[in-house]
């Protein structure tokens, strides 16, 4: 049980107010006897079950709302906590299943997807966060009465709702350097200079998949490579080619770029370009990259990182309220029928 309250605060770094589900293992070979019995409480299970919330074209079932009431209850247990009556609790979790399924009905909408790299590495961080490998972490998960698919699952929920948030709040705010100017001078910070070079870049990454092995990869990034030097924009290139999911929509934008904040091939690449020159395909870790430099400038590290972690504090704060006002409305914007 140790591993269950960071666990949860790093699924809640992904979207506010969400909970792993519990799943019972399974795995064991099992008599038919038993395999009858099974299937008898499924059976019986199935017939008492019922709709409990329509959900635009979706709906929730009221075996699906049991399951999440038992896993926060058995959280609450090993963490001490208490709960509000059932017949309060219900409501509230229901509704929290509703937002849900409003945002995970948008990410199918939008053709949204998680990869396995994407997601293998998120539930890697996971298990860091915990101070675990993942075959720790999947040992730990099985102990507190899920399994490592169930976790998989719900963590590629979360990072699909997260992709629908930012997708809709980056658009609704915006911090303007008179806003970082207002909040330094209140504070009154100084600090010493510390010149440093930094470059603006975008890129074009195409990753290894599984159904894409190290040369269809390659040729797919010398395609993308061919029609920049053909003339194509780089933005449009960027959001057909790219597997980069954190910049493709912005047009493989990166921004400023300093020493340090990329592996090394990618790093010594750029370093190698000019001004608004572009790279022939390079190999990394991720893939190979078709990266161009736009700007170069030498830049007072020591200052612009605090207006950086300004400019990031008030952008935080402002996505949190906007996020709440935009759930409101696309809730209200969608078809709900409670039956609970």
């Amino acid at each position: 049980m140790k591993m269950r309250k960071p666990l949860l605060a790093r699924m809640q770094q992904l979207s506010a107010g969400s909970l792993l589900a519990l799943c019972v293992g399974a795995g064991i070979a099992l008599s038919p006897l038993t395999l009858q019995a099974q299937n008898f409480q499924s059976t019986q299970r199935q017939a008492l079950d019922n709709v409990v919330a329509v959900v635009n074209n979706g709906v929730i079932m009221r075996s699906e709302l049991d399951d999440r009431i038992a896993q926060i209850e058995q959280q609450a247990q090993a963490q001490g906590g208490s709960l509000p009556p059932r017949s309060q609790l219900a409501p509230q979790i229901l509704e929290r299943m509703v937002m849900e399924e409003i945002q995970l009905q948008m990410a199918r909408d939008a053709n949204l997807s998680i990869d396995d790299t994407e997601l293998n590495s998120q539930v890697r961080a996971i298990a860091e966060s915990n101070n675990m490998t993942l075959d720790e972490f999947a040992d730990a998960v099985e102990a507190d009465g899920m399994t490592l698919a169930i976790v998989r699952e719900e963590v590629r929920r979360e990072m699909l709702m997260r992709q629908v948030q930012q997708r809709q709040i980056s658009n609704r705010v915006s911090v303007s350097e008179r806003d970082v100017e207002r909040f330094l001078s209140q504070q009154g910070q100084s600090g010493e200079q510390n010149l440093i070079e930094e470059t603006r870049a975008r890129h074009v990454l195409v990753s290894l998949t599984p159904n894409r092995d190290e040369s269809q990869a390659r040729a797919r990034a010398e395609e993308a490579r061919e029609r920049l030097s053909q003339g194509a924009d780089f933005a449009s290139v960027a959001r057909e080619f790219s597997d980069d999911s954190g910049t493709a929509l912005n047009g493989g934008e990166l921004g400023w770029v300093r020493p340090g904040q990329t592996v090394p091939a990618f790093e010594e690449a750029m370093r190698g370009l000019d001004v608004n020159q572009v790279s022939q395909p390079v190999r990394s870790q991720f893939g190979y990259h078709v990266i161009e430099v736009q700007e170069r400038r030498r830049q007072d590290v020591t200052q612009e990182s605090q207006r950086e972690q300004v400019r990031q504090a008030i952008f935080q704060r402002r996505a949190n309220e906007e996020l709440e006002t935009w759930q409101q409305e696309v809730r209200s914007q969608a078809f709900v029928d409670i039956r609970l």
